[in-house]
């Protein structure tokens, strides 16, 4: 299923982004964390220019899962709010502690 938001990309397929990040994040469990571009890399090889151009998508995935709840973001290993982060970030399930 291709994405249908006005802010993606033709031919960027939203629901397969989401899958694969939440699998990665799930091999990994909550005590260990994922960079984006590991996502974008496993969807589209090593070639920066066929894996570059999903950073944004895979940016406002992460937001949206993190703000239901589904994942962390975590800055300088310390999850951030959502809605409020910038620079490198990297992505976590939820811990239960």
């Amino acid at each position: 299923m291709l994405a249908s938001s006005p802010d993606s990309r033709p031919g960027i397929d939203l629901d397969a982004i989401e899958a694969r990040l939440l699998a990665l994040v799930a091999e990994r469990g909550p005590d260990k964390s994922i960079c984006p571009s590991d996502v974008a890399r496993a969807m589209a090889g090593t070639d920066t220019a066929a894996w570059g151009p999903l950073m944004t998508p895979i940016r406002k995935i992460a937001v949206r899962l993190a703000s239901e709840g589904r994942i962390v973001i975590l800055r300088k290993g310390k999850p951030v709010d959502p809605l409020d982060f910038k620079g490198v970030y990297r992505l976590s399930l939820p811990r239960s502690d």
